[in-house]
Parts: C-alpha cells; sequence; structure tokens
C-alpha cells in the first residue's frame, strides 16, 4: 500500500484495519503487507512499514506494480523487485507524483513541509536517523 507516509496520507495512516481484511480473508500467512504507512503493536503476519522514501514522492514502493515478485530478505533488512534494471529505470523515467489529496488548508501545509519517516516525519529541521538504519 503506498501513498500512505508522512506526504502521502498525509501524516501516516494505521494500516490495521487492512491487515484485519488480510487475516478476515485466512490470508494472513499467504500475503505479506508492504507500506509507507505504520502499524500499530496489535499488526500481525509480515508486514513492512516506514518504507523510505515513501511512493509519494517518488521512492521504490511507487516503481511496484500488479504481478511483480518481490523478495523480502528480513534478515538482511532488504526488499527488491524481481525487475530487470531497464524495467525499473523506464518506469522510474514515467513516474509523476501523486495528485495531493488536501491541496489546501493544515493537512496540505504538513504534507509540503514534513520529512521522511525514518527522519522521523518532522515538520522541522534537525530530525535524526534512526540509529539501526545503515546509510
Amino acid at each position: 500500500m503506498r501513498n500512505e507516509g508522512p506526504v502521502g496520507g498525509p501524516g501516516m495512516r494505521e494500516m490495521l484495519g487492512v491487515t484485519a481484511i488480510i487475516y478476515g480473508q485466512q490470508m494472513g500467512e499467504k500475503v505479506a503487507l508492504v507500506t509507507d504507512g505504520r502499524f500499530s503493536g496489535a499488526t500481525r503476519g509480515i508486514c513492512v512499514r516506514h518504507v523510505s522514501p515513501e511512493a509519494a514522492i517518488g521512492g521504490s514502493l511507487a516503481l511496484v506494480r500488479d504481478g511483480d515478485r518481490v523478495r523480502i530478505d528480513i534478515v538482511n533488512r532488504r526488499m527488491d523487485v524481481i525487475a530487470g534494471e531497464d524495467e525499473l529505470n523506464s518506469r522510474r523515467a514515467m513516474w509523476r507524483p501523486p495528485v495531493p489529496r488536501h491541496k489546501s488548508g493544515l493537512l496540505a501545509k504538513y504534507a509540503r513541509l514534513v520529512g521522511q519517516a525514518n527522519l522521523g516525519a518532522v515538520t522541522h529541521e534537525g530530525g535524526a536517523e534512526w540509529p539501526w538504519f545503515d546509510h
């Protein structure tokens, strides 16, 4: 689920309802949920959250298409779309930002100012990277 991050949401909406639907369909052990949004402590199953940079600003999740195979390597904290480099470059060149959900008001201002989840999703300079992220 893309465009649920700090900018795209805006504000990182909770994905618990989506995981409940997956488990309600008895697919909890077969489907991984990958999002630039967030999960609460009640989420279960294979869930990857806070994908950064988020899809709304052109992050890798924006390049994923229906039918793509995605490899999730939990030990090495890595996720890869199984597609050729030429295909991914083509998708990157074709990518356009989504239409903002809010064009005016507080949420529009927030979306314009907010940083990415791995930097704290703050609206000011000084967001620090989480210590377990290697760059």
